[in-house]
C-alpha cells in the first residue's frame, strides 16, 4: 500500500489480496482522504509558494537559453509579459527585454525597451537595500510592512467591491429580463424558439457573473493576513542575509513580479541619451516595499 500525501492524505494503490503480492489502481470513488494525517515534510505556506514558483514561465527563449527575468517581468501599460531581446552594437553584444505586444504587434503599445545589465544592477539594488534594511531594523521593517500592505490591500478592496456591485448589478437586471422574456413567451409575443436563443444567451452571461461575485466576494471577506505575510518575506530575507549575485531561483523566492514603464527623455529629445526609467518591484507575500529615506 502506498499513501500519497501532502496537507490531503489518501490511498491511492491497494492489494488485491492478503494472499496475493499483486496491486491495482484504486478508483478515485473508492479512495478515501484523511486530512492532516500525516505531518507533513514541508509546511504548507512552502507548499504553496513552490507551486506557484513552478507555474511561471521558464521555458528557453529563442537562444536557447532561460532569461534571468522570464516569466516574471510584465509591460505596465497593456500587462504583456517582456521578451527577452539580443542585439548588437559596434563595440558588443548587448540584451534587453521588450513589451510582448509590441513585438508581436497585438496591442497599441510601445516597446518599453530596457537592457538586462541596466535591469539587473537595478533590481539586485533595491534588494540589498531591502534585505540590508531588514535585517538591521526588523521590528522596524515588520511594522513598516504592515502599514504598507494594508494601504495597499484598502486599494485594491476598493476596486474589488467597486467590481463586485457592477455584477451584482447586472445579474439583478437579467433576473428582471428573464421574467418578462418568460411573460413574452407565455403571451404569444415571441416565438418558442426566440425564447430559447435568448434565455440560453441570459443564462450563460448570468451563470459567468454569478461565478465572478462569488470569487470577488470570497476575496473581500477574507481577513488579510498582514502580520503573517510580513513573517513569511522575512523568512526569506533570513535565509538570504547577504548574496553575491541575482540568482534565478534567489529572484524568485524574493519577486513576485516586476513591472516596466516606458523610459522619459530628460532632454526633451525623443531619442536623447539620458533618459529615466521606473520599474516597480512586488516582493513575494507584500507587495511594493517603500523604505523611508
Amino acid at each position: 500500500m502506498k499513501i500519497v500525501y501532502h496537507r490531503k492524505n489518501k490511498i491511492s494503490i491497494i492489494k488485491v489480496s492478503y494472499k496475493v503480492k499483486q496491486s491495482k489502481e484504486n478508483p478515485e470513488e473508492k479512495q478515501v482522504i484523511f486530512e492532516n494525517h500525516h505531518e507533513t515534510i514541508i509546511d504548507h505556506d512552502t507548499w504553496e509558494r513552490v507551486q506557484e514558483l513552478r507555474k511561471q514561465r521558464k521555458r528557453p527563449n529563442r537562444y536557447d537559453e532561460v532569461g534571468l527575468f522570464s516569466g516574471i517581468l510584465f509591460c505596465t501599460d497593456c500587462g504583456s509579459v517582456m521578451y527577452q531581446q539580443r542585439y548588437q552594437t559596434d563595440k558588443r553584444r548587448q540584451d534587453c527585454y521588450i513589451c510582448g505586444s509590441y513585438k508581436k504587434r497585438t496591442a497599441d503599445c510601445t516597446a518599453h525597451f530596457i537592457r538586462t545589465d541596466l535591469l539587473t544592477e537595478g533590481v539586485t539594488e533595491n534588494l540589498r537595500k531591502v534585505t540590508s534594511y531588514a535585517a538591521k531594523h526588523e521590528a522596524r521593517f515588520m511594522k513598516l510592512l504592515t502599514e504598507q500592505t494594508e494601504d495597499g490591500s484598502k486599494r485594491r478592496n476598493a476596486a474589488k467591491k467597486k467590481e463586485l456591485e457592477a455584477a451584482e448589478k447586472r445579474i439583478a437586471e437579467l433576473s428582471a429580463i428573464f421574467k418578462r422574456l418568460y411573460e413574452d413567451s407565455v403571451a404569444g409575443r415571441i416565438s418558442d424558439e426566440r425564447f430559447t436563443e435568448l434565455s440560453a444567451d441570459y443564462e450563460a452571461e448570468q451563470k459567468e457573473l454569478k461565478e465572478k461575485a462569488a470569487a470577488l466576494q470570497s476575496e473581500l471577506s477574507k481577513t488579510l493576513e498582514t502580520t503573517a505575510n510580513a513573517e513569511k518575506f522575512m523568512k526569506v530575507v533570513r535565509k538570504y542575509t547577504s548574496f553575491e549575485e541575482l540568482t534565478p531561483t534567489l529572484l524568485r523566492e524574493f519577486v513576485e513580479n516586476i513591472v516596466i514603464h516606458e523610459s522619459e527623455a530628460l532632454d526633451g529629445k525623443r531619442r536623447g541619451k539620458l533618459r529615466r526609467q521606473e520599474i516597480e518591484i512586488y516582493y513575494s507575500f507584500v507587495g511594493k516595499i517603500e523604505l523611508p529615506d
